[in-house]
């Protein structure tokens, strides 16, 4: 077994809220936390005000040390305020996507025991109601409240909490079967994110140019939406809290970030926006130039033009969490100024197990561990890991599955390699390899995501286990396939020979990555899209390979007959 572990780490033994009230204290004017690019805007002290008084009015609704507290919502200041207010009192938070299918939510209502529920939209409202909710707090209402607690009385309940009481409750949107509810206590939220920011430098703090701010997109329901915004509480950005990852690239030239936390998901969303700014083949220019730059071949200079004035003319780094990234996406962006920090991490470990810092950002990596925490690759691959940062275990119906083997260690499932340096390099994923008829493994994560790079490609899945070789299901950007039919005059139809050609340009680069044995040999473009509504995403947008390859198996099994 070879492993790496860093050492010097920041620890706390103090419940979360103690964030909130240390940065009052310390930089009361400080800005915290933004409504979107141009709305509320809350200092250090006026946040823990708020917290304090919405506390003080969840004590008065009656709820308790220990009850679990259904949220449902986007991202925003009131989803965040409702989070620090419950934590501040030995409550648990039970995160809720707003794109969770209604027995999604009925599963974690029930299983987590949840008390007490608060939602965004009289619409989400409902959807807990039909759950099984109880009463529903509405978010609107909610920040507003400031009932008649004593003062002795909150404090007597916030400095009560301690690092090891639970804080949250977060279901992990599994690719089979139902999710299961992870436990993360105050002391791994806490190591995730004050390690982080002690990882990365200047980068939450700010440096001799101000304060650092950030645009926050992601989604609280998710773990790594949670670390992030404790990183930057932390840390002392000023953070935008924005609903979804859609109403990121328009206000970027707004808000001008100095950094952001994306999925590769989002990088490529605003690679495809960059594109329209740029002249013919200037994508491939600029993938090649950035490359260069990045394996210290070319000199950046000081990048200036229409994307850099897109992303916000500041934006100099992007933590990059949730699933892998095309070596061309770093390399795009490395060529306008943007250094993509790859991470890794899962629900289990409150997100951050490396990242890639600043200073030393090493390409096709995802970083070292962040203080605090050792990774191991075990004989057949795995990886595991140790930390404080690391689940005490699962909740409800999952309860007595441990993810800890007797020596302490998790495993992640997923498969990687540690350079001398203690790099890790994730290599793909021991349920999600495929094995051909042939014996040759193959991982299909590289292949699917150079394939979604291309403008007409929505989604894709790969697909080969037990068969004779590789294949693929493509969808569709609407949007993008209507205007391509425009410009060419090619026919409403998936089968024409057009489109076929182009989608084959797609293919084609994304073989360029492997070996023949492990190249596509057919594929075929599907009706409709893989989403979470369809059951064919998980929450987090990752895919149901089984639900796909049930819901497509014609299709599949005419490409596997076209080569018979």
């Amino acid at each position: 077994m070879s492993f790496f572990g860093n050492g010097v780490e920041l620890t706390h033994e103090s419940g979360l809220y103690s964030v909130v009230r240390g940065a009052a204290a310390a930089a009361p004017e400080r800005i915290a936390l933004c409504a979107g690019a141009e709305g509320e805007q809350l200092s250090c002290a006026r946040l823990d005000a708020r917290v304090r008084a919405l506390a003080s009015a969840f004590i008065d609704c009656g709820v308790q040390v220990g009850d679990r507290v259904a949220v449902l919502g986007r991202t925003g200041v009131e989803w965040a305020l409702v989070d620090l207010a419950v934590l501040a009192i030995g409550a648990v938070v039970v995160p809720v996507y707003p794109t969770s299918s209604d027995a999604q939510i009925a599963h974690i209502l029930s299983d987590s025991g949840s008390r007490h529920f608060a939602a965004e939209t009289e619409h989400d409202a409902g959807r807990l109601t039909a759950a099984g909710a109880t009463t529903v707090w509405g978010f609107a209402e909610v920040a507003t409240w400031s009932h008649g607690i004593e003062g002795d009385e909150l404090d007597a309940r916030t400095t009560a909490v301690r690092a090891d009481d639970h804080a949250m409750i977060v279901y992990t949107s599994g690719t089979t079967g139902p999710a299961k509810g992870c436990i993360l206590t105050h002391r791994n939220m806490f190591a995730s994110a004050a390690n982080t920011v002690l990882h990365t430098g200047e980068m939450f703090g700010g440096d001799e140019r101000g304060q650092a701010v950030t645009a926050h997109a992601l989604p609280l329901a998710h773990v790594f939406g949670q670390t992030i915004l404790f990183a930057c509480l932390i840390g002392g950005t000023r953070t935008h809290l924005l609903p979804a990852i859609p109403e990121l690239v328009p206000v970027l030239p707004k808000v001008r970030p100095t950094f952001l936390a994306l999925v590769p998901y989002a990088l490529e969303k605003i690679r495809k926006a960059a594109r329209g700014l740029l002249p013919a083949d200037g994508e491939n220019a600029a993938v090649e130039q950035g490359i260069a730059i990045l394996r210290g071949q070319s000199d950046p200079g000081q990048p200036v033009g229409p994307v850099v004035d897109l992303l916000g003319g500041r934006l100099t780094h992007v933590i990059s969490g949730g699933a892998s990234l095309d070596t061309t996406t770093a390399g795009f962006f490395a060529a306008f100024g943007l250094r993509i920090l790859n991470c890794y991490g899962m629900t289990e470990t409150a997100t951050a197990v490396t990242v890639n810092e600043p200073a030393t950002n090493r390409l096709e990596t995802v970083g070292r561990p962040i203080p605090g925490t050792t990774v191991a690759i075990a004989d057949d691959g795995e990886v595991l890991i140790k930390g404080a940062n690391v689940t005490p275990g699962y909740w409800g119906a999952a309860a007595d599955k441990t993810p800890l083997d007797r020596d302490g260690w998790l495993h992640t499932g997923d498969i990687g390699e540690l350079d001398s340096d203690g790099y890790l390099r994730i290599t793909g994923r021991r349920k999600e390899i495929l094995v051909t008829s042939g014996g040759k493994n193959v991982a299909p994560t590289p292949l699917e995501d150079r394939l979604r790079l291309h403008p007409l490609v929505s989604n894709c899945i790969v697909l080969g286990e037990g068969r004779t070789y590789i294949c693929a299901l493509l969808t569709l950007d609407g949007d993008r396939w209507s205007l391509w039919r425009q410009d060419t005059g090619a026919a409403d139809d998936r089968n024409d020979p057009r489109l076929r050609e182009e989608l084959q340009v797609a293919v084609d680069d994304a073989n360029s990555l492997v070996s023949r044995a492990e190249s596509i040999r057919e594929f075929r473009v599907v009706d409709g899209d893989f989403t979470v509504e369809a059951g064919l995403l998980t929450s987090s947008l990752k895919l149901r390979r089984t639900e796909i390859e049930n819901t497509y198996l014609a299709e599949i099994n005419d490409m596997y007959a076209a080569r018979v």
